[in-house]
């Protein structure tokens, strides 16, 4: 008994005297941060004289420095801004298709993945229905080419041509060398490792352009609100219909430019069976490609389409030039007014000029990109920049 209440006196003693150090402690801990937050570092001078002529050409350097190294860094990465620009693209024309389906009550994770699988259920059956017989026929082209351009002097007027300008002489010859040993793949990319770089580098632009298509699409709504938080409260409402219009326009343009280039397919397909046309398959895929070229891809595609019935017999060049531009005129007049009508109204020399433009600064994905491109800059003039200067 008298041993415990030693122990307890002794605990309680040691208690008492260990409040106290730790109090002490803390309070000590206290009023160190105090004395932390409250420290002096000296006096704040005076701001730097803008007006000066070393500030002034410190920044104008400096600036310099910082944009070039900017535009350098562009330029080394241009090919994967290039991908991330058709994957917008790509997102903002599918983009239509998802909000028919959220308004149908629907989750858009759901409806992305409606439209993505529709997407690649589509190539998947073209791929495998479309590709071999196309295959064959791109080989039979490839392998009866020579001959192809020697039938052309079976013509009068093109041999005439020939006999004074050497024209079908000189692109014989160039067919021959490209295509002699079965080289032409191999002659087209710079060697057989050029053909496994060229290749690698398709399937990897392809995955790339898939997978970020999908993110764009699936958070495109994120992104834009994202987007409009770094505008003004006061104009974020007219900027967010601005940005809405943009996006439903170049939705509009990829849709229905995608429409008529498979209607324009479709004809010649139907065209060059009815007609005997040769290389069918070949010509209807060259016309869907060029069918999303602006205003020259017809031009084109219909160029190609009457040298290859050519090489069959003048009547079927003819009949096949004739159908092309009839219903180039039913495409102008009927067809594309009616898929357009939501989507871009743009004048004669904006387009020609946006896709002059487009095409020498990044081929044939700037020419695809530059018609929207224009029609987006034009509405922002129209609501934003010219009723400023009206009011000014």
């Amino acid at each position: 008994m008298i041993i415990r209440q030693l122990k307890f006196s002794i605990m309680a003693t040691f208690k008492s005297l260990k409040k106290p150090k730790i109090a002490a402690k803390l309070r000590l801990t206290r009023k160190s941060k105090s004395v932390s937050v409250n420290e002096d570092f000296g006096v704040r001078g005076n701001p730097m004289d803008s007006s000066s002529p070393f500030y002034f050409g410190f920044m104008a350097v400096a600036g310099g420095l910082i944009a070039l190294t900017t535009l350098k860094a562009l330029a080394s990465a241009s090919q994967v801004f290039v991908l991330i620009v058709i994957s917008l693209f790509f997102a903002i024309g599918l983009n239509p298709a998802v909000n028919y389906f959220e308004r149908r009550k629907m989750r858009r994770g759901y409806a992305v993945s409606i439209v993505v699988g529709s997407v690649l259920t589509f190539v998947g059956l073209f791929i495998w229905i479309a590709i071999p017989p196309l295959i064959d026929e791109i080989n039979s082209f490839i392998d009866s080419a020579p001959q192809l351009v020697n039938d052309l002097k079976n013509n009068a007027f093109i041999n005439d041509l020939n006999n004074k300008y050497g024209v079908i002489d000189s692109l014989e010859s160039k067919v021959n060398s490209v295509i002699k040993d079965g080289a032409f793949v191999v002659t087209a990319f710079g060697g057989v490792v050029g053909v496994g770089r060229a290749f690698v580098s398709g399937v990897v632009a392809t995955i790339t352009i898939l997978v970020l298509t999908l993110y764009f699409l699936s958070s495109l709504d994120k992104v834009v609100k994202i987007g409009l938080r770094f505008v003004p409260n006061s104009r974020r409402d007219r900027v967010a219909k601005l940005t809405n219009a943009i996006i439903s326009r170049i939705g509009s343009f990829v849709g229905g430019q995608g429409i008529i280039a498979i209607l324009a397919a479709l004809f010649i397909l139907i065209m060059g069976l009815a007609i005997g046309m040769p290389y069918t398959g070949p010509l209807s895929m060259l016309v869907l490609i060029c069918g999303f070229i602006p205003l020259i891809g017809h031009f084109i595609g219909m160029t190609v389409v009457t040298l290859v019935s050519l090489t069959d017999s003048p009547q079927t060049a003819f009949i096949a030039l004739a159908l092309y531009i009839i219903y180039v005129q039913i495409e102008n007049y009927v067809i594309t007014p009616r898929i357009m009508r939501r989507s871009l109204s743009l004048p004669g020399l904006v387009t020609i000029i946006a896709a002059l433009l487009g095409t020498s600064l990044l081929g044939l994905v700037g020419g695809l990109l530059a018609v929207p491109i224009a029609a987006a800059v034009l509405l922002i003039l129209d609501e934003v920049v010219f009723p400023r200067a009206d009011n000014s």
